[in-house]
């Protein structure tokens, strides 16, 4: 039979075998693809990240992702470093840690990225001298309290966007660096956003989604640089998660909860140099790279002039 089927495809012309050919390479190269897709999303296994370090580092730690974080590395047994502007909510989050992991030591440090960053990155590096600091997630971020044009965003919160998500983010990574090259080994995770890596633009949240690409740069060239000295870097890239900063309330299937997504986030560290650990999230990246990006574009300009629309009926009823 196999004899054939090799007859009757000498016999066609070239043009056909060159068709099939491709036809073939193109569905193996698909397969592979889709295979290498359910490896890394649901067999493959997570590192031991207490062979990085005892400790882990998180900044902004008292809310939504950096507060799942911190549960989630505690639970697998790290020691933990909080870094967070609210000392009561510090003090809240690690009551709470030690109520459900008594083993725990905990470290707060009281810092606010969007004030005097040199006197807090001092506090930090303070905070970590003599700890072998094996993780740090830089989850510290703002963002727009509703979408606006650029001319509409204020010094102020221009200023915050900037020096929180760039110069925050930068800063403590070079504070812990240090210790990780000494010890030659060490997982730095940097949470960027979809904002600026998975849809072609986010009009109205440009300083934002402009400040999460620095990270996502930040993080890709960090790989490079210190790979080969045991560290590995990432930049996570979630989508849409049920948080304050994301104004969703309930979680879906295609937007998890903030523990949801950070149990799922555990298991790529240490992996790829970029990632969206909530395999859900890689359904809606595949489907806005499939659709022209004009046509992204225009749909993401309407949905945010929806949200500037309500954002500024908001502030109308505030001062009435």
């Amino acid at each position: 039979m196999t004899d054939c089927i090799l007859e009757q495809l000498k016999s066609q012309p070239s043009w056909i075998l060159f068709l099939l050919t491709l036809g073939f390479f193109s569905t193996l190269k698909f397969s592979l693809s889709f295979l290498k897709w359910v490896y890394v999303n649901f067999l493959r296994p997570g590192k031991n990240l207490k062979k990085y370090g005892s400790w882990a580092l998180i900044t902004g730690p008292t809310d939504g992702i950096g507060k799942a974080f911190a549960f989630q590395l505690a639970r697998k047994g790290l020691n933990l470093v909080l870094v967070g502007r609210n000392p009561d909510k510090l003090k809240e989050v690690s009551e709470s840690i030690k109520s459900k992991y008594g083993s725990t030591q905990i470290k707060n440090v009281v810092v606010d990225f969007s004030g005097d960053l040199d006197d807090g990155v001092s506090r930090i590096k303070e905070a970590i001298q003599g700890l072998e600091i094996g993780v740090l997630i830089n989850n510290v971020g703002v963002s727009y309290p509703y979408a606006r044009f650029l001319h509409e965003v204020d010094d102020k919160l221009l200023s915050n966007l900037i020096k929180v998500n760039v110069e925050g983010t930068t800063k403590v990574t070079q504070a812990v660096l240090p210790g990780m090259v000494e010890r030659k080994r060490g997982a730095i995770v940097n949470i960027g956003s979809g904002a600026a890596i998975v849809i072609p633009s986010d009009p109205l949240y440009s300083v934002y989604a402009a400040t999460k690409a620095y990270v996502d740069q930040f993080s890709r060239c960090l790989y490079v640089e210190y790979k080969k000295s045991g560290i590995d870097v990432q930049c996570q890239v979630p989508l849409y998660v049920a948080t304050k900063m994301a104004s969703i309330r309930r979680s879906s299937f295609f937007v998890p909860s903030t523990d949801g997504y950070a149990l799922a986030a555990l298991r790529w560290i240490g992996y790829e140099p970029r990632c969206t650990p909530y395999w859900p999230h890689t359904i809606l990246w595949a489907l806005a790279y499939s659709l022209p990006e004009s046509f992204v574009d225009s749909w993401r300009l309407n949905f945010c002039l929806g949200i500037r629309k309500r954002g500024q009926l908001k502030d109308s009823r505030k001062l009435e």
